[in-house]
């Protein structure tokens, strides 16, 4: 994603928005939270008020560029569209968010919306435990701070 796509969303290409953009594309975390873009945005040094970055964040979900999720029910966290459907496990000890794509869940999904009569739009997946590391040592085995990548579950 570049700054095309703020002009593919119908965006006009601001400072805020370009700088928004960049911290979203470049952090080793996938979903980060208006707080988190702020202070990025402050320890290098650029000007942007928070009112300014929940704005920005608010016209990027309505234009398609990030999807909002709430993990934790009060805190809105954002992720860049990249089109590619995956679901999410929440750890509730460390708060780490790990994303998976299981081919059968979402088979399984389909077909259940079919047989309720539905034609299935959009869904989102969220499953709440522990991670491996939290269990073990209480200690995360993944630091927040990197990259979460996608984990595919691999099928029986």
């Amino acid at each position: 994603m570049d700054e095309s796509s703020l002009a593919d969303a119908g965006l006009r290409t601001t400072l805020p928005r370009r700088l928004i953009l960049n911290i979203m594309e470049n952090s080793a975390q996938r979903h980060l939270g208006a707080e988190d873009i702020y202070r990025a945005l402050h320890e290098s040094g650029e000007e942007v008020g928070i009112a300014t970055v929940y704005r920005v964040l608010t016209q990027f979900e309505q234009s398609g560029i990030v999807i909002r999720h709430r993990f934790d029910g009060d805190k809105a966290y954002y992720e860049l569209n990249d089109e590619e459907h995956h679901d999410h496990m929440v750890c509730v000890e460390c708060g780490r968010v790990f994303e998976f794509i299981d081919d059968a869940i979402e088979q399984r999904q389909r077909e259940v919306a079919s047989a309720a009569g539905f034609v299935l739009q959009d869904h989102s997946l969220c499953l709440y435990g522990v991670c491996e590391g939290m269990q073990h040592s209480d200690k995360c085995s993944m630091p927040k701070e990197s990259e979460p990548g996608i984990y595919m579950v691999e099928e029986e």
